[in-house]
């Protein structure tokens, strides 16, 4: 999804360069925004998720001839607009499925795609868009004369109408998530791993759950001590701070032990539990008091910017975390 994201901000500017048409540009130039926001999603959801894969050469071939085709002459505006279309419908499907996927593989990893939804429901409208941008420019081609009224009115409609019924089932986000929003997410993934051991006694699914939980909890919580705390420490207190690192070291220590226990031993059970307890204290401090100090002493710009450098530095360490462990 990342690659046909690029592809997709790349095509729309290159549309616009060759459309003289002020409608048609003002609609593209909106799509452009849209998915240059959307990739800032998608990069969140990458590293929601923990894991990261490169794309299939079958897909890289694909891209880099559509590249070529929106690149050259051999396409006339309304062909390559056809193609991104067809890019727009593979988007959308790509984000349901791993959406549908989600919530048959576990709670953890739908509570982490979570924000995958605005970028299917934008795509989904984007797809509107372009069937009008399609008929107007298909016209044209075809007959030399411009479409009869009433297309654009009806492309609008067809979104409101999506809006309207999908608006109150699919989450939806600010144009840039905050570092709050960021926080709470990785406290809901937790929270949703600790249930999945909860509820199962194959040690093969503990294992795998926990094997996750300890990735997640020990990238958060590196990611927290680097960015966050040092961030908050004038205004939210030395001692509060000072409280926050001595619950995460508790927590790392108790996550090393659990790691060289026998998943199905009743020990790691009760550890387990006594871990969960600690993290829940953590969270409910961080989400109350912290966050309340955050959101009274920094601007939105201020609370984005510590979201990027939270997300950057979780991302450096997953990706350490996976190289360590090759």
């Amino acid at each position: 999804m990342k690659l046909l994201q690029n592809l997709l901000i790349a095509n729309e500017q290159k549309l616009m360069s060759s459309c003289a048409d002020d409608d048609i540009r003002n609609e593209l130039q909106q799509m452009l925004e849209a998915d240059q926001k959307n990739m800032g999603i998608l990069d969140t959801v990458i590293v929601q998720y923990g894991v990261k894969v490169e794309p299939n050469q079958t897909t890289q071939k694909m891209v880099e001839e559509v590249q070529r085709l929106m690149e050259g002459s051999e396409l006339t505006v309304f062909e390559k607009a056809s193609q991104h279309e067809l890019l727009k419908h593979k988007q959308t499907m790509a984000g349901l499925l791993i959406h549908k996927a989600a919530q048959v593989v576990g709670a953890d990893i739908e509570a982490a795609i979570t924000p995958l939804n605005t970028i299917n429901f934008e795509n989904r409208a984007h797809q509107e868009k372009m069937k009008g941008i399609l008929e107007i420019l298909g016209v044209r081609e075809l007959t030399g004369q411009e479409a009869k009224q009433g297309i654009w009115a009806r492309v609008q409609d067809a979104i409101a109408a999506f809006s309207g019924v999908a608006g109150s089932v699919i989450t939806r986000t600010d144009d840039e998530m905050n570092i709050q929003d960021i926080i709470r997410m990785d406290h809901n993934k937790a929270n949703m791993l600790f249930a999945q051991i909860d509820g199962t006694q194959d040690p093969q699914k503990i294992q795998e759950y926990f094997g996750q939980l300890y990735k997640d909890l020990s990238a958060h919580a590196e990611a927290e001590e680097e960015v966050v705390y040092p961030a908050v420490r004038s205004f939210y207190g030395e001692d509060n701070v000072q409280e926050l690192y001595s619950e995460q070291d508790e927590m790392k220590q108790m996550l090393s032990q659990l790691k060289s226990m026998n998943p199905a031993s009743s020990e790691f059970k009760s550890l387990i539990n006594r871990l969960k307890d600690v993290v829940m204290d953590h969270v409910r401090q961080e989400e109350s008091t912290m966050f309340a100090a955050i959101r009274n002493n920094c601007t939105d710009e201020q609370k984005e910017q510590l979201a990027t450098q939270f997300k950057t530095a979780k991302s450096k360490l997953q990706d350490k975390m996976a190289a360590s462990s090759k």
